[in-house]
């Protein structure tokens, strides 16, 4: 999953942002595939929790194979409480909100506030070309709303999950870096937010949760591999180039997910949409040249 410093991809062949920039594209098309299982499951919260166990379940032996997280343990602890606040709002996005409604409003708000944090605070580095293409994405999202019925209820909820997202992505970017290796981080946020989610979801539900699990464990255990793929590579990328700039190409994903709206759950295609891929597209394009 990782490329070291002595590797031949890592400053050599391939610039190391290059690199990270692929595996960002590539995390985004397969988390737009997670949410859209999640969404699809009857049990939206049993569906988060089978995603989030398999993953620990996988990754649990891993934890004698990599170092302890040493300088990262209060990263992963606050990664853990707001990924808790960023499940249960983004349950309850989707439980009142169409994929292609709700989605473009979370994702979209969150590389911007990513980019105020860590541009505006962290002082992290980023060329002009890049900051364009960053908002022109943050943009193109809000787009794809436009003409699509989104209630005040679900619009509140999304905005909720975004401003989480960006919240656990630069904790996450910060703690990856701080971690002896990003796999000794990756698998021990794997392994803890297994274990926080299934207990969270478990007492909301007072023990329905794991009724309503059995009958769709299928989906979610496929759900779980691909998490470990999607946040893995976006975790690995961050260990290799700047967190903003990063962030936004992650969103190239909703090019993925407007595609299987239309293709799987019979969404209709409208021009704000398809202006907002092009716009995604773009700003994509602006950053890489960056």
């Amino acid at each position: 999953m990782l490329v070291s410093p002595g590797d031949p991809l890592h400053g050599g062949v391939m610039p190391a942002f290059t690199l990270a920039a692929l595996l960002m594209i590539a995390s985004g098309s397969i988390h737009a595939v997670v949410n859209a299982i999640v969404k699809g499951g009857r049990d939206k919260a049993a569906g988060r929790a089978i995603t989030d166990g398999t993953s620990a379940i996988i990754l649990l032996p891993a934890t004698l194979l990599v170092p302890l997280p040493h300088g990262a343990w209060g990263w992963l602890a606050a990664s853990a409480l707001i990924h808790c606040f960023y499940l249960y709002a983004l349950i309850r996005a989707y439980r009142i909100a169409d994929l292609s409604a709700a989605y473009p409003v979370l994702r979209g708000t969150a590389p911007l506030i990513t980019a105020l944090v860590t541009l505006g605070f962290l002082r992290e580095p980023a060329t002009t070309s890049q900051i364009a293409g960053i908002a022109l994405i943050g943009a193109a999202m809000f787009v794809m709303i436009a003409g699509r019925h989104i209630g005040r209820a679900a619009l509140g909820w999304s905005l909720a999950t975004g401003l989480c997202i960006a919240g656990y992505t630069v904790i996450d970017a910060i703690g990856v870096r701080a971690a002896p290796s990003a796999d000794s981080y990756i698998v021990w946020l794997f392994v803890q937010m297994g274990a926080v989610v299934v207990l969270m979801f478990g007492l909301l539900s007072r023990g329905a949760m794991f009724a309503a699990a059995r009958a769709q464990w299928r989906p979610g255990v496929i759900a779980g591999v691909l998490s470990i793929l999607t946040y893995g590579m976006a975790l690995t990328a961050f260990s290799l180039g700047p967190t903003a700039p990063l962030a936004a190409l992650r969103e190239t994903g909703m090019v993925t997910a407007l595609l299987i709206s239309i293709l799987f759950l019979k969404e209709r295609a409208t021009t704000g949409r398809v202006i907002g891929v092009f716009g995604i597209l773009g700003g994509a394009a602006l950053i890489l040249s960056g």
